[in-house]
């Protein structure tokens, strides 16, 4: 007699978690609330879909901030290029690109939730969307089914527990997961946003908003045991905000920081390529070419207008300063600025602007083989409402097609 699987949740983990428990023979009932399938695929990568990462799996795992080794089975069950070729397999071609970021061929996100739901239709997956879950049901310590609001009951063998986190709560992440699965004694650690954008106490960054940095370099420091030591420090691109900073750079600072990040201290390196003496030199050589023009005009060749004009008023300096007037001294702030420009973290933005959702349950309470609860037979957890999370780049939704595809196949096998 078939297995019944009751599924909650049509992103992402609950998708994969479909596929592979209709593929493995089980009857299987996917139950999501919004309207339609995949509501938070479809504005990931800018509504492009940055689907995984081709790293290999050594590169893959040193993305993956929290609980990395909990997601072996997973990745054994479908790794990156696995999920690659499945999505190749149903129809949508797909593409490399910068930093081995996987789009699909079309850059539209639909064309991934179309394919997989495709393919859930073709293995006669029950599909009903608008149905919201109030209550995973059990019976002498084993699932019996959900409660769906309204009050009606729906049987199941084993249930899916794909609902997502907090992150992007327009998208239908409300936390539901987090409640079923404390229903049944798990430990939810505490939630909150991550890959997110960084508001300032500094309050000059909305005077440039919009601006997008390239080629710079962010880092970040922290007291430890009273000494100051670097806790971050990666080259490429972020931008400024009407709250502060935001961009990749910003974004995979915020998944490192502490949850009291308060009074992190921050630097801009403007001109990664060149150490201080090799500015001081091309510095030296400009001025003296430049000697009778105001200051504002060497710093429009180094720097756009609004930052340069900037960078002069944080060295206490006059844009319309002869250049021939400008001391070495003053010619040293200049620098420390375009080497060291720096903010201080004020916190994090919220949860409508995560990407991800740091926290959820905890690990050591899920079978890592088999993505099963240690505290209930036949209730399984997949995706983001776990405690795993990673770097931008594709490998939150990786992470969440692994886990999910791992969740359907043990449930199946059950």
């Amino acid at each position: 007699m078939k297995k019944h699987i009751i599924i909650i949740g049509g992103g992402a983990a609950g998708l994969m978690a479909a596929v592979f428990a209709a593929r493995a023979g089980a009857s299987v009932t996917l139950l999501e609330r919004n309207e339609k399938l995949g509501k938070k695929i479809y504005i990931t990568g800018k509504g492009r879909c940055n689907v995984t990462n081709a790293a290999e799996s050594e590169a893959f795992m040193k993305n993956i901030v929290r609980n990395p080794r909990f997601l072996y089975a997973s990745f054994a069950c479908l790794d990156n290029m696995g999920l690659m070729d499945l999505i190749e397999s149903l129809g949508t071609k797909l593409k490399v690109e910068r930093g081995e970021r996987v789009f699909p061929e079309s850059d539209h996100a639909s064309d991934i939730t179309n394919a997989l739901e495709r393919e859930l239709r073709r293995l006669s997956v029950d599909i009903r969307l608008n149905s919201r879950v109030e209550k995973v049901l059990s019976e002498n310590d084993r699932i019996t089914g959900v409660l769906l609001e309204g009050g009606k009951t729906l049987p199941a063998d084993s249930v899916i527990v794909a609902t997502g986190g907090l992150s992007y709560p327009s998208t239908g992440s409300t936390g539901d997961g987090y409640r079923f699965a404390k229903d049944f004694g798990h430990h939810i650690l505490p939630c909150r946003p991550t890959l997110t954008p960084i508001e300032t106490v500094e309050e000059w960054p909305k005077e440039l908003m919009g601006l997008t940095l390239k080629n710079v370099s962010l880092s970040a420091y922290a007291s430890v045991k009273g000494k100051k030591k670097r806790i971050y420090s990666e080259q490429g691109e972020m931008l400024f905000t009407h709250f502060g900073i935001s961009g990749p750079l910003v974004l995979t600072l915020s998944s490192i920081l502490p949850d009291d990040c308060k009074g992190t201290e921050l630097t801009i390196d403007l001109k990664p390529a060149l150490d201080e003496s090799q500015l001081e030199t091309r510095i030296l050589r400009d001025f003296k070419a430049m000697q009778n023009k105001q200051l504002f005009s060497f710093m429009d060749g180094l720097e756009p207008h609004s930052l340069g004009m900037k960078i002069i008023a944080l060295s206490d300096l006059s844009p319309y300063q002869p250049i021939h007037s400008i001391t070495a001294e003053e010619r040293k702030r200049i620098i420390k600025m375009l080497k060291a420009l720096p903010l201080t973290v004020k916190g994090f933005r919220g949860m409508n602007e995560a990407v991800v959702t740091r926290g959820g349950i905890e690990v050591k309470e899920i079978n890592p083989s088999t993505l099963e609860s240690r505290r209930i037979s036949g209730l399984y957890f997949a995706g983001e409402v776990i405690d795993v999370d990673a770097f931008t780049g594709g490998f939150n939704l990786q992470i969440a097609f692994s886990t999910g595809a791992l969740a359907g196949k043990s449930a199946a096998a059950e």
